[in-house]
């Protein structure tokens, strides 16, 4: 950080406002850097991470010691520490960055018109990305390679939990640009603890671009309430799985376990089944067994906890707050539905637009789901677990967007960039 800005760090408003106008003077540096160039600084910050990271444990060991001091619970502390296997992992994973596609510069749609002119689009950055996260100082090294390699200068204001860990991380990265001959402040790694530091960065307009939050549903709410510039965002991961009456049993079985019980804590785990009540008598009972032999808690409508019942199969009356619930836990509530129609208004009332599955062997139905699920990923006949930037082929993401505008579903360095329109002519005039 340059002297003018250390500075001023008493001085919130004035630091952030410092912060901003050296992003967006670096976001022109680096939105016009090569491919090769910007792959030259994701290699020397992979490099850099490993050599020091003996200097990265003991800024984290600082960071645990106060946690605990703190009284954060285990579940924080595990996604805080920084371990020799994340740390190779943050390395490997700005290697896999750089050797992505670049999208900055990608033409497409090029035709001619009727008047000769030939029209086209162009992929370019976003400019200046302003990311506000919680405890995870890995995001710190991801965050900053792909807004990096998409052309974009970052801010990024981790948690005070972590402030010794992506102080140390910061370092290894402004290193990395210099390396490369790119500003030191492409990535910028915000110094103060204080809470004020986050109200300043939603008022940054004339700086920012877009805020993209990465935490729980109180950080996210907060951002999108409070926020004068654009934001990336989804808040909840309300994802159902619908069991249609022409479902393949052993999908059925296979894909709503996998989806519920894979990982629980996650915004595309399934927290919904839904059942055609055609089937219901012939599917829900294995699968009630399968999901209490895991230990999860089922909540059930009223004809699913007696068809549950009358096979043994212990559950709890759902109630109607469970239908809208995010539990990212052992906990599924489940629903027996008439038809697809059915399935389907539940979820376009319930759903946070996140992931739906249907598992069915009927074309129609599978295609009218598609057409009619409003959300950000619909799936037939697979798991809500693929809703995913590297399962998608995208490499690497910076997060899921429920949003409709600018981009929607994973975002990888393509969601991380905009498209302008270009026109090539040979002194073509208007008649």
């Amino acid at each position: 950080m340059n002297a003018n800005i250390k500075s001023s760090l008493h001085d919130i408003s004035r630091y952030i406002t410092d912060v901003g106008h050296a992003a967006r003077n670096a976001s022109r540096a680096v939105g016009r850097a090569s491919t090769s160039q910007k792959d030259k600084a994701l290699s020397a910050i992979a490099d850099l991470i490993i050599e020091h990271a003996e200097t990265l444990k003991k800024a984290n060991a600082i960071d645990l010691v106060a946690g605990r001091s703190k009284g954060l619970d285990d579940a924080l502390l595990d996604r805080l520490e920084l371990t020799d296997e994340r740390i190779v992992s943050m390395a490997e994973g700005l290697r896999q960055i750089a050797a992505l596609p670049d999208p900055v510069g990608t033409i497409t749609d090029l035709a001619y018109r009727p008047s000769g002119i030939q029209v086209g689009k162009m992929r370019v950055p976003l400019g200046v990305i302003a990311i506000i996260y919680e405890s995870r100082p890995n995001v710190t090294a991801d965050a900053a390679g792909l807004c990096l390699k998409s052309g974009n200068a970052v801010i990024l204001r981790g948690g005070s939990e972590a402030i010794n860990s992506n102080q140390a991380i910061a370092k290894c990265i402004k290193d990395g640009l210099e390396i490369a001959g790119l500003p030191a402040d492409v990535v910028q790694v915000i110094e103060t603890t204080d809470r004020a530091a986050v109200g300043e960065l939603l008022r940054l307009k004339d700086s920012v671009d877009v805020i993209i939050p990465r935490g729980g549903k109180g950080l996210i709410e907060r951002i999108t309430n409070e926020s004068e510039v654009p934001v990336i965002k989804h808040l909840d991961g309300i994802c159902h799985v619908y069991i249609d009456d022409d479902a393949d049993q052993k999908k059925a079985l296979s894909v709503a376990f996998n989806s519920k019980t894979q990982r629980y804590g996650t915004c595309n785990t399934m927290e919904t089944l839904l059942v055609a009540e055609a089937v219901a008598a012939d599917v829900l009972p294995l699968l009630a067994k399968m999901y209490a032999d895991e230990g999860v808690e089922i909540r059930a409508c009223e004809k699913s906890q007696l068809l549950l019942a009358n096979n043994n199969i212990e559950s709890v009356a759902a109630t109607e707050s469970d239908w809208s619930t995010e539990y990212l836990a052992p906990i599924v509530s489940v629903k027996i539905v008439q038809n697809i129609d059915a399935a389907i208004a539940h979820i376009n009332q319930f759903s946070s637009q996140h992931t739906e599955s249907i598992i069915t062997e009927n074309y129609t139905r599978s295609r009218q789901f598609l057409r009619e699920v409003d959300s950000s990923s619909v799936m037939v006949n697979a798991s809500t677990r693929f809703a995913d930037g590297f399962e998608y082929g995208l490499g690497a993401e910076i997060g899921i967007s429920t949003d409709k505008l600018h981009v929607r579903g994973p975002v990888g360095l393509e969601g991380l960039t905009s498209q302008k329109y270009i026109v090539l002519g040979d002194g073509h005039i208007r008649q």
